[in-house]
C-alpha cells in the first residue's frame, strides 16, 4: 500500500478519532498524541488494513483503547471527560450565557453516566455514528446500545430539567 492509498483511507475519518480522543481525554495535546499514536498504528499495519472490513470503525475503537489505557495509567491521573466543542456566534449575548451554562450543565451530567453511557452518547449524538457501527465498536447488542442510549438521554434529560426548573445540582 502505497502512501497516497493510505492517506486516502485515513484522512476522511482522521478528524472523528481526534474528537473521540479529546473527549475521552481533554487535554488537546493528549488527544493529539493519541490521535497520532492510532494513526501511527494503522500505518505500521498498513499491508493488514485492507483486511478490516470497516477500517473507520476499527481505529474509533483503536482509539478507544487507547484512551482507556491513558486514562486507567498513573500518568493521567488529572484527566476526565468533558465536551466543550459547542459555540454559536449568531446569538444574543443573553442566549449565549444560557446555551453555554445549559452545554456547561450537560457536560457535568454526561461526566457523571456510567462509562458505557458515556461513550453511547459520545458515539451516537456526538460523532453520529450508526447504531450498528456504534454495536460493532463497542462489542454490544445492538438492542444493548439502544437501551444504553435511551437510558442515558432520560438521565441527562431528567437531570437537566431538575436543574432548570428547581436549580437542583
Amino acid at each position: 500500500m502505497t502512501q497516497r492509498e493510505f492517506l486516502n483511507i485515513v484522512m476522511p475519518f482522521k478528524d472523528k478519532v481526534f474528537r473521540l480522543a479529546k473527549r475521552l481525554l481533554i487535554s488537546t495535546e493528549e488527544a493529539e498524541d493519541a490521535t497520532q499514536e492510532v494513526l501511527m498504528k494503522l500505518w505500521n499495519n498498513k499491508e493488514k488494513i485492507e483486511e478490516y472490513k470497516n477500517v473507520e470503525a476499527f481505529s474509533m475503537t483503536m482509539t478507544k483503547n487507547f484512551c482507556f489505557d491513558k486514562l486507567k495509567s498513573k500518568q493521567s491521573q488529572n484527566l476526565k471527560i468533558v465536551h466543550s466543542n459547542y459555540e454559536d456566534n449568531s446569538t444574543s449575548l443573553q442566549k449565549q450565557v444560557e446555551l453555554n451554562d445549559s452545554v456547561s450543565w450537560v457536560s457535568r451530567i454526561i461526566e457523571g453516566l456510567p462509562e458505557q453511557q458515556r461513550m453511547v452518547i459520545q458515539l451516537r449524538d456526538i460523532e453520529e455514528y450508526d447504531l450498528d457501527e456504534i454495536a460493532h465498536m463497542l462489542d454490544m447488542n445492538n438492542t444493548a446500545v439502544r437501551v444504553t442510549l435511551s437510558r442515558a438521554r432520560k438521565t441527562i434529560r431528567e437531570k437537566l430539567t431538575n436543574t432548570h426548573s428547581y436549580g437542583i445540582k
